[in-house]
């Protein structure tokens, strides 16, 4: 004899309106006394069932407001929207484009709580056909926080993007260094040019591109004091950036950095040319401080500095698309490192935490130290067999 169920148990009813099946189950009162009820549709009775219980699974694991047809497009959206709060504009974009691009058409049709480790590892094999792996980290890295964020507000029960590690990906176009002969071209090129001051301070200094359009007069000693115990030289304290926060990239990147001869003099000169602009523009002019500026005094943007640079370039006889503003820094590691400066001292010039930074980041304009005794070994005795 079949058991009776008691009232309150649930059941199942064919929902003629709907042509469904639906399963229900009592999970008792809320805290107005209300009866909380469960309920899961489908085509047959076994579907209608089965249904129940991944809803009741989900209640039990604290998931009883997630949707079902929440999908990927859903939680990078949401990421996209509130998820990027007080970052820069530019990073902002930047993961606009990379959602838009790679994530979405891929993945965003895909309901969140199927998407399984097996397609986020296949999506990535797919990309790295084609894209560098510092771009599959980026993309994983929205992935992971969009999915990251929906598991916060109980849109799925776990973030499988975390059990998927990066393949690796296509390589990417290497950094370069000006070699000394390349490098004072571009400096003699840079003459007359207006980003002269910037293309000097860049290489001489080895100053980041978003510390040079951050830099402001006030941080800026062109004098220095001769007199002083010991000798204050001149100088530029690079503590700013053209982050959102205004701070440098790290805490060790905040740095004061004597400047060499020709800097001074560079600087001196384009001291007096933006007094003369501010002359000129009058009232459009827009006091900002900034040492390096626009005609009007506002900052300059990557954009600007890409542009007069690669006409610098040009007239230095080199392939303006082959170079970016960046590899200014790393010739001035480059220079550095062939005339004898060791990677720590390095490393603080630039601004590294430690000096195995450098050598990873710019492991290309570092000369390795360890090779110095055998390269001058053979120099040695190639010269007495020569003899």
């Amino acid at each position: 004899m079949t058991k009776r169920r008691s009232r309150g148990d649930g059941g199942l009813h064919w929902d003629a309106k709907r042509e469904r099946w639906i399963a229900t189950a009592s999970l008792g009162y809320n805290a107005a006394g209300k009866r909380i009820v469960k309920r899961g549709s489908g085509r047959t009775k076994t579907e209608a069932k089965a249904k129940l219980k991944e809803v009741l699974r989900d209640y039990e694991d604290g998931l009883a407001i997630a949707p079902t047809g929440y999908t990927v497009a859903d939680a990078v959206h949401d990421w996209l929207a509130y998820g990027l709060a007080d970052l820069d504009a530019g990073t902002v974009t930047k993961n606009r484009i990379l959602c838009e691009t790679h994530v979405i058409p891929a993945l965003g049709a895909r309901k969140l709580r199927d998407l399984s480790a097996d397609d986020v590892d296949k999506w990535l094999a797919e990309k790295a056909r084609t894209l560098s792996t510092s771009t599959l980290r980026m993309i994983r890295s929205c992935l992971n926080r969009a999915v990251k964020r929906a598991m916060a507000r109980d849109k799925v029960k776990r973030n499988v993007v975390e059990l998927c590690s990066v393949p690796t990906g296509q390589p990417g176009r290497p950094s370069k260094a000006l070699t000394f002969a390349q490098a004072d071209a571009v400096l003699r090129a840079a003459e007359d040019s207006a980003l002269h001051a910037y293309i000097v301070a860049s290489l001489l200094t080895g100053a980041r591109t978003e510390e040079l359009r951050a830099l402001t007069w006030d941080h800026v000693d062109l004098e220095g004091k001769p007199d002083a115990a010991p000798e204050i030289p001149p100088h530029i304290a690079v503590w700013r950036s053209v982050r959102t926060s205004g701070d440098t990239k790290t805490r060790r990147s905040r740095r004061t950095l004597a400047l060499p001869a020709r800097c001074v003099e560079a600087l001196v000169k384009h001291h007096q040319e933006q007094q003369e602009a501010r002359r000129r523009a009058g009232e459009r002019w827009h006091e900002r401080g900034l040492v390096f500026a626009s005609e009007v005094g506002t900052a300059l943007d990557a954009a600007n500095v890409r542009r007069a640079f690669r006409r610098v370039l040009v007239r230095a006889g080199l392939t303006a698309g082959e170079w970016t503003p960046r590899e200014l820094r790393h010739s001035f590691v480059s220079l550095l490192s062939d005339h004898g400066v060791p990677a720590d001292k390095i490393a603080l010039l630039v601004g590294h935490n430690t000096s195995k930074t450098t050598e990873v980041v710019y492991r290309h304009q570092i000369r390795p130290v360890i090779q110095t005794g055998a390269v001058v070994m053979d120099r040695i005795f190639r010269s007495e067999r020569e003899a």
